[in-house]
């Protein structure tokens, strides 16, 4: 399997002067060190107004940024919002990131996450999976030599030279981000690749490996003409350390990024609290404290360990012909030096056997699309729980929140 690292650009509160400045700048050193050590990809989300949570509204500079500063690392939008971006300025960036980084960009793209990011945008979250329908299928001809126009529901562009193309030809490989587990299927439906945020284990791996394989291979329905790209990248909590005990500690921060996501999705909507009005790390805190045993549970189920520990836990991922692992030390209150540590640890005594066996997985891909290989269709109810089932009792009253300073 491949390795990705993975940035939300968290900053828990209370803020300082120069915090953002030291948070941007840590990140893009951090890529620097897994260009160097062998990492296969660097993903940058875009959100927008999502305090403490995301600090991320402008993926394409700081990606071009990293690519001034790297030479091998594929740099991915993981995602770029097409329901909040006009098409022409997507693929204007997304060619131009091509350019910079000598061929390196990979496009994924995404709906958006929630009300709060849609509505200063104009866009209602009742239409955002048509509006990124509408925008894949405005986008991709651009990509082509000449001039393309389009005219739909929601975007009308008139007859234009979307300028530059990219390096990459046709187009950079295109991924689609999974919030939502059955969008993973969907994924494969379209012919991209899928990234998913959803902290699953080996077992619901294996199931949604095979659901995503089926419906590329048999129900393959693209949205538009591209190049298709079968792969499936699950994200995963991080931190390597000598030990269990050092590594847990050290990845105190992780089950911020899970808890801010359960707090922030399950109200209606998706929408996230009032401007300015609650204080995300001590509603953090406050939870931690109350759930210990939950808390230990969520660290537990991460790859979060010594190198022994992680290798026997990707062992079983590998076994279910997981594309690329997504590795998510950058959250909550996790030190830029010991995220550093964890990047060469594992770099040193994990990465390199699950690296060589590679071509393993290509070679049972191959299979798979061939259809040599009939997967078989399970039954993937049983493993639809977004959040990893063991964070539920974390939204507290709407009156009892505490305002942010």
């Amino acid at each position: 399997m491949k390795f990705g690292i993975f940035y939300e650009l968290q900053l828990p509160r209370p803020w300082k002067d120069g915090d953002e400045h030291r948070l941007y700048q840590n990140a893009l050193n951090q890529i620097e060190l897994a260009d160097r050590l062998g990492y296969d990809h660097a993903w940058q989300v875009e959100h927008h107004f999502l305090e403490e949570y995301s600090h991320s509204p402008a993926p394409e500079s700081f990606l071009a940024a990293a690519s001034q500063r790297t030479k091998q690392i594929r740099l991915g939008h993981g995602i770029m919002q097409l329901t909040t971006n006009h098409p022409a300025r997507v693929a204007e960036r997304v060619a131009s990131l091509d350019l910079l980084s000598n061929g390196r960009c990979e496009f994924g793209m995404g709906e958006s996450a929630s009300i709060t990011e849609l509505e200063p945008f104009g866009v209602a979250i009742e239409n955002k999976r048509e509006i990124f329908e509408e925008a894949v299928r405005a986008v991709m001809p651009m990509f082509k030599d000449g001039p393309s126009e389009h005219h739909g529901k929601y975007f009308n562009m008139p007859l234009r030279h979307v300028l530059p193309k990219p390096m990459q030809k046709p187009h950079p490989p295109l991924w689609v981000a999974c919030s939502q587990l059955d969008t993973l299927a969907k994924c494969g439906e379209w012919g991209m690749g899928a990234l998913g945020f959803q902290f699953v284990s080996a077992d619901a791996a294996h199931a949604w490996v095979h659901a995503y394989y089926n419906a590329f291979t048999k129900r393959q329905n693209k949205l538009a003409d591209y190049k298709t790209n079968p792969n499936i990248a699950l994200v995963s909590f991080f931190m390597c350390a000598k030990t269990d005990e050092e590594a847990r500690a050290r990845a105190d921060g992780d089950t911020f990024f899970q808890f801010s996501l359960r707090f922030y999705g399950q109200s209606a909507g998706r929408r996230r609290p009032p401007a300015g009005t609650v204080n995300m790390w001590g509603e953090y805190n406050r939870w931690k404290t109350a759930n210990p045993d939950l808390h230990a549970a969520a660290l537990r189920g991460g790859l979060i360990g010594s190198p022994e520990t992680i290798r026997k836990k990707l062992r079983r991922f590998q076994s279910s012909n997981i594309d690329q692992v997504v590795l998510l030390n950058q959250a909550g209150r996790n030190t830029h030096e010991h995220i550093c540590e964890s990047l060469e640890l594992f770099a040193k005594e994990v990465m390199p056997e699950f690296q060589e066996a590679h071509p393993q997985l290509l070679k049972w891909k191959e299979q798979v699309l061939n259809r040599t290989i009939e997967l078989d269709e399970i039954d993937t109810t049983a493993f639809k729980e977004r959040f990893g089932g063991n964070m539920k009792p974390i939204t507290p009253d709407a009156p009892k929140v505490q305002a942010a300073e």
